[in-house]
């Protein structure tokens, strides 16, 4: 892939994608911010948490994008009784009588973890090492992943009983928390139509492995002016309730704010943001625009907050206001 300059590569990336959005469009009716977001998560080698009700198509939303993006998907199914060997692979003894690791499900490029708080907190570290790492350990040996690599864990809303919440340590490596909604009337109608019938959409392969790889790296190179870099940083440390830079929400309505990787986040989620639109630097437009995705699931809302009806995504409106 030759381009004259990051200029030209940039408007390459944004006709791109474009192109992502249809084909994946003839499979995902509606759910646009959804795939935006999926879209930002993987060109800015971040992994995602999809928080959604049974039934809006988290696995064909997956399972789409990793086909026109030309990468390996695996579907794990987080249950009480998964091992961590489940989802790394495990040594088994050959007929020459020497230990062979069979290889995992985690080694694929796209891996959707179903339901990751149904499984206890030593099996979803086991994928967790992998999503930091890029690579599993197993009997002292290092095997590492093939990128570009990403994870979408996906947790049911309702049904919590049962459940093995991730901590809040955990929580923070996923660059983004992407809220999957009901459609609208028009757009479950056209799902209805589309999904009753014979006809089984075909989706071509828009990018491959070495152009996902360019682009992922592209999107490091793109500028940030200082003013843009100390505003991700203001948004984040307004989280923080009881500092000098606090919000006066976040002291009535917090009890724990954003660390320093949602600052990180907020700026390369804002420079894939702004690359998609064939912009060569980030605005405040770009950082606000993926900010309730990165501060979601980063800010503990207090009693306070529970007892006066106030949402999460309510709060970082607040934030953003300038």
């Amino acid at each position: 892939m030759q381009y004259k300059n990051d200029a030209e590569a940039v408007n390459a990336l944004a006709e791109v994608h474009i192109k992502l959005k249809k084909e994946i469009s003839k499979v995902i009716i509606g759910q646009d911010a959804t795939v935006e977001n999926v879209l930002i998560a993987i060109f800015s080698k971040g992994h995602g948490l999809l928080v959604g009700v049974p039934g809006l198509a988290k696995t064909l939303l997956i399972n789409t994008i990793s086909q026109v993006l030309g990468l390996k998907y695996n579907r794990i199914q987080f249950t009480p009784d998964l091992m961590p060997s489940d989802i790394i692979g495990t040594e088994i003894l050959d007929e020459n009588r020497k230990f062979r690791f069979i290889h995992g499900p985690v080694f694929a490029n796209i891996i959707l973890a179903d339901e990751i708080n149904r499984t206890p907190p030593k099996t979803q570290s086991a994928l967790l090492e992998a999503m930091q790492e890029k690579s599993v350990t197993v009997a002292g040996v290092r095997h590492a992943l093939e990128e570009p690599f990403f994870v979408l864990a996906t947790q049911n809303p309702i049904e919590q009983e049962g459940t093995y919440p991730l901590p809040e340590a955990q929580l923070d490596r996923f660059m983004f928390n992407i809220w999957l909604d009901y459609p609208s009337a028009s757009e479950e109608l056209d799902i209805i139509k589309a999904t009753t019938g014979t006809h089984v959409p075909e989706v071509n392969v828009i990018l491959k492995r070495d152009e996902i790889l360019f682009f992922q790296n592209l999107i490091r190179k793109i500028p940030v002016t200082d003013h843009v870099a100390e505003y991700a940083v203001k948004l984040a440390r307004m989280t923080r309730p009881g500092g000098k830079d606090a919000h006066p929400w976040a002291n009535d309505y917090l009890t724990w704010g954003a660390g320093p990787r949602a600052s990180q986040y907020l700026i390369l989620g804002a420079k894939c943001h702004a690359a998609l639109r064939g912009k060569y630097s980030p605005d405040f437009e770009d950082v606000d625009a993926i900010a309730s995705s990165v501060l979601r699931h980063r800010i503990v809302k207090n009693y306070k907050a529970e007892a006066e009806g106030i949402t999460i995504d309510a709060l970082i409106q607040k934030f953003t206001v300038r």
